[in-house]
């Protein structure tokens, strides 16, 4: 199994690491999450979210148009956490080993908002709008996290290295879901995984020379 040590485990405390207070889209995204978590996403109001966040709506329209504009702020600010700090790349890695290093600090970024997570995993299936508009976003997420990883997402390849990875990453959260433990080790060798069954997939961006050394661009 890939290395798993160096995962920042506080990620998930925002994109400012909680050294910060956090700023008025920021405040709007955790309001609708902690909604969410209590009430649904179904009873999920926008002018729920401004009273709670200490906002006047104005404020809230301004920063995201629909609910399911903040789904994707929040996703994209997972992204930027997981990308703000990239594990460190070594001579003998895999493009695998890699991939699998981001995905688990997404994990762990996620960690602080599975209740939330849990209602949207079983709300969304009954609202096909809002569950293909995070379809999309996740898989412009797997495409960042396939890019930070060197791994070549171009051309029809490229595509399908995206939905598998994306595949990969939705059977794993399933898993993540109900693994409470803290080194989330269920969670860690079932998308280790399925990352092996898709490894033939995951081409580096730069052709590797014998012995799994990528060749000097």
């Amino acid at each position: 199994m890939p290395k798993s040590a160096g995962r920042s485990g506080g990620a998930g405390r925002g994109r400012n690491g909680g050294a910060e207070p956090p700023g008025e889209a920021d405040r709007i995204i955790d309001t609708a999450l902690a909604r969410i978590a209590q009430d649904g996403w179904r009873r999920l109001s926008l002018s729920a979210v401004a009273s709670d966040a200490g906002l006047p709506i104005l404020r809230v329209y301004r920063n995201f148009r629909s609910k399911q504009a903040i789904l994707r702020g929040f996703l994209r600010r997972i992204d930027e956490v997981v990308l703000a700090e990239p594990p460190p790349s070594e001579d003998d890695e895999r493009p695998r080993d890699r991939l699998f290093d981001l995905l688990m600090r997404r994990f762990d970024a996620l960690r602080p908002y599975k209740p939330a997570l849990g209602v949207l995993r079983r709300e969304l299936p009954g609202d096909p709008a809002t569950a293909l508009c995070v379809a999309a976003s996740l898989m412009c997420s797997m495409r960042w996290m396939l890019e930070a990883a060197d791994i070549a997402t171009g051309g029809v390849r490229g595509a399908l290295a995206v939905k598998l990875t994306g595949a990969a990453y939705i059977g794993a959260m399933q898993v993540w879901q109900h693994d409470d433990a803290p080194d989330l080790g269920q969670t860690m060798a079932a998308l280790d995984g399925r990352l092996r069954r898709i490894e033939r997939w995951l081409a580096p961006t730069r052709p590797l020379r014998q012995g799994g050394e990528t060749a000097a661009a």
